[in-house]
């Protein structure tokens, strides 16, 4: 096999055979039915989250919240420069020039742009940063040689999580004092706002690399001979497991060590917390004292003194010293980038449900375990529903659809092997050598020639077959997008939002307000002056 950098060496196809065995448990028919299978469950899931939604928000009484019941904003009212009359309610109400906030949003989002575009000079620098080591490895003739491009890509990974933990922190402080410098009346719209602005970030700062791995690796590198090159240096390759590999092995480390870096954060910091506000107490009993140093004596008698009012300390002032709750955003979005890494990628890496699985059923008790012991009783807030995440969701399902039928047509080798089974050899034979090009006589190979994964002639041409299997590529996309998009439609139509039982209810209570509104005007009619005196009432 030709080299995979300017100075490595070649190297033998036969040296990936485990690897490559264990891309085909992901890389099979298996995985085309799985993904439609997924994307499915994503739409139905939604389906019946709206019927919850709906059957809680009616419960709670909350259905009409947003447009009739919530009002403004302490912060909002403090900082608005004017009032106007509300055309539903009638009262006065602090108002904020709708313009204006347009404005200051658009402003917002260009700050969006800019910490996106730095994002992708981080992932320019984590390429060049893999490419640059697996060469520096490759030179130093040690045992790690042979390892390079698996070295690389793994470090890579690490440091490409670091990045994105890094960044996440930036640009959520970014986020807040951009919302709140917006204005926005109410909270739910504060809320989703700010909500949007996260997660447009959070979705290139954690899925870039992965799509980077999944539809762009290896695909401009050109052929020996001719290679394509970026800042000086050769456009990166896939490893020698192919894409698909790295591509799980990127996923597998960002989805877990993300959920165990998330999970020691919130600990340490619970800690912290915890541990400032005793020293605090202690300090300030300390400083309401005398403000002397006591005697040893005397300081182990207030010690034991100490520990008896600790003891006698009432339920409530214990509740006290817990952690304020900040409300649900870190869970919800944690939750979100979950979600899009099990379906949008799922192709790549059918255990991602799995792993998802087995991290829920611990993050359950590990929050338990923190809303029970460590967090103050949250303060009760009325929504209507969940906001801004459930189109966040809808257009996650929408994007799996898309995602993983490009995985499959053009990143896994499902469609290559089918092609050559219907139109070559039913067994398979011979289809790793239709898989290989040989390259050419030109090429400035330090050996003589070698062969690289492509379709293309001796001169550096692509084969017929290439535009073959480019129409046959392209054909898929066309057919799993419209196939799948098409039942989920149908179970969205299927699959009422509003159970049935909950709609019979608002309607009989509107039908009770009517009747109510009616017999108060009848009242009213019969017992006004006019009718008391004996006079005509109007109509």
């Amino acid at each position: 096999m030709c080299p995979l950098c300017n100075i490595c060496s070649t190297w033998k196809y036969s040296e990936i055979c485990t690897t490559f065995k264990v891309g085909l448990l992901f890389d099979n028919g298996g995985t085309v039915f799985f993904s439609a299978f997924m994307s499915l469950w994503a739409v139905t899931f939604l389906e019946f989250w709206k019927r919850t939604c709906s059957s809680l928000s009616h419960r709670w009484d909350c259905s009409e919240f947003q447009d009739i019941e919530e009002r403004p904003r302490p912060e909002f009212t403090a900082m608005a420069p004017m009032t106007i009359r509300n055309p539903v309610t009638g009262a006065e109400e602090p108002y904020f020039p709708e313009n204006e906030r347009i404005n200051r949003t658009l402003t917002g989002f260009m700050a969006i742009i800019i910490m996106v575009a730095v994002v992708l000079l981080f992932l320019i620098a984590i390429i060049l940063y893999r490419t640059i080591l697996s060469i520096v490895i490759d030179e130093s003739d040690t045992a790690l040689t042979g390892f390079a491009s698996r070295i690389a890509s793994i470090t890579g990974s690490v440091l490409n999580l670091l990045v994105i933990l890094m960044l996440s922190k930036v640009y959520t402080s970014l986020a807040h004092i951009l919302t709140r410098w917006e204005m926005h009346r109410t909270q739910s719209k504060y809320e989703d706002m700010f909500i949007l602005k996260v997660f447009i970030f959070q979705f290139i700062n954690f899925y870039s690399s992965p799509v980077y791995i999944a539809f762009f690796k290896g695909r401009f590198v050109g052929y020996p001979g001719n290679y394509n090159t970026l800042l000086g240096i050769r456009n990166e390759d896939c490893g020698a497991g192919g894409c698909l590999i790295e591509l799980a092995q990127e996923l597998l480390i960002i989805m877990e060590a993300e959920v165990v870096v998330a999970e020691e954060e919130q600990k340490s910091s619970a800690e912290g917390a915890e541990g400032g506000e005793r020293r605090g107490g202690e300090g300030g009993e300390r400083g309401g004292g005398e403000g002397e140093k006591e005697e040893e004596e005397k300081g182990e008698k207030e010690e034991e003194e100490k520990g008896e009012k600790e003891e006698e300390v009432c339920p409530w002032e214990a509740d006290y010293q817990l952690l304020v709750c900040e409300g649900l955003f870190s869970e919800y979005l944690e939750m979100v980038i979950q979600f899009g890494f099990i379906t949008i990628f799922v192709a790549a890496f059918p255990l991602a449900p799995f792993f998802a699985l087995i991290n829920n059923w611990v993050e359950i008790r590990l929050d338990a375990q923190k809303f029970v012991t460590e967090y103050r009783r949250p303060v009760v807030e009325r929504v209507q529903d969940i906001g801004i995440w459930l189109p966040i969701l809808q257009l996650i399902t929408h994007v799996a659809v898309l995602s993983n039928a490009f995985l499959i047509a053009f990143t896994s080798s499902f469609l290559p092997r089918l092609y050559y089974r219907n139109t070559r050899d039913s067994n398979l034979h011979g289809f790793i050598n239709f898989t290989l090009a040989t390259s050419p006589s030109n090429s400035s190979q330090r050996l003589t020639r070698c062969r690289y994964l492509d379709l293309r002639d001796e001169e550096g041409h692509y084969l017929p077959e290439y535009y073959h299997l480019l129409a046959i590529r392209l054909a898929f996309v066309i057919v799993f997008e419209h196939v799948v998009f098409f039942i989920a439609r149908m179970i969205d139509l299927i699959v009422p939002d509003v159970p049935e039982d909950v709609e019979v209810k608002i309607k009989r209570e509107h039908y009770l307000a009517k009747e109510a509104l009616a017999e108060n005007q009848v009242h009213k009619t019969w017992f006004s002056p006019a009718a008391a005196t004996g006079g005509s009432t109007p109509a």
